[in-house]
């Protein structure tokens, strides 16, 4: 069995802030116990501080701590409410501008913390069912997140079929393929929404974030409250400057930008638009 002092729990908050903006708790600390410690195993290391030390010399390495620490809590068409508000406001209006030529029909959407792929899934589905190809509709989703281990699920999509209770029935007979034989009790995401997503590693606390915009969407849900505050107002102002013109923040329903940013206002359940649109 591993233990981690308070002089080593503190090295390791101020190393995982630093690296991606992930605020350690105190509570936190038999969690890093408990995720870490299968590291310091496979590694042959005796102390959390051998641990740490190795982790400043190893790149790689660092990959994997931030994989075991950060939570990944996800599932299909999550905070519904806010697919009623795309479904009744937002695609509707930009039905309109695009019948009336003052847009293309074209949208960009970014997943921005991904996780195990069913948001920006989710996402694709809605998107393609409500604007179609066969109305000269193009859609493209970019799908980040910092764990290279969630990302590679992510682009296996394949769950268990009992992920299907919570994806309308009748998007998931169009998009979804139920596993026979060896895959039987699993199901997998169908070609037609597999080719309008992207996926790739992205970390969002750096001050480098090589994704262009503008994004017509943004999902970043339930991300910010791992976040010290200085970080939250970095990633927001980063979202907030890749979002186009009429573009939508979708946040969390435990989240706010009240006392963060100005730049943006509510219009929705947890959904911002920039405050000059």
């Amino acid at each position: 069995m591993y233990s981690v002092t308070d002089r080593e729990f503190r090295a390791f908050q101020t190393l995982v802030d630093d690296e991606v903006g992930i605020h350690l708790t105190p509570a936190k600390k038999a969690l890093l116990v408990g995720r870490l410690s299968r590291r310091l195993r496979a590694l042959g290391l005796e102390s959390f501080t051998d641990y740490f030390d190795h982790v400043l010399r190893d790149p790689a390495e660092r990959v994997h701590m931030i994989d075991a620490l950060c939570t990944h809590e996800t599932q299909f068409f999550r905070e519904p409410q806010q697919w009623e508000f795309l479904r009744a406001r937002v695609y509707p209006a930009w039905q309109a501008a695009a019948a009336a030529g003052t847009r293309p029909r074209r949208i960009r959407a970014w997943s921005a913390a991904c996780s195990s792929g069913e948001e920006p899934y989710s996402l694709a589905m809605s998107l393609l069912t409500h604007l179609p190809a066969e109305e000269g509709w193009s859609i493209e989703i970019a799908a980040t997140d910092v764990s290279t281990k969630i990302l590679a699920r992510a682009e296996a999509a394949l769950w268990p079929i009992e992920k299907a209770s919570s994806i309308p029935d009748a998007l998931r007979r169009r998009f979804m393929l139920r596993g026979v034989g060896a895959q039987e009790g699993r199901m997998k995401v169908g070609p037609e929404i597999r080719s309008v997503v992207r996926f790739a590693r992205l970390n969002l606390h750096a001050e480098a974030c090589p994704i262009a915009g503008p994004f017509d969407l943004i999902f970043c849900r339930n991300v910010l409250i791992y976040f010290g505050a200085r970080a939250k107002a970095a990633v927001i102002a980063r979202l907030a400057a890749r979002l186009a013109p009429g573009g939508l923040l979708l946040l969390g329903h435990a989240e706010t930008l009240s006392g963060i940013t100005d730049r943006l206002r509510s219009v929705g359940p947890t959904v911002y638009a920039r405050r000059e649109d």
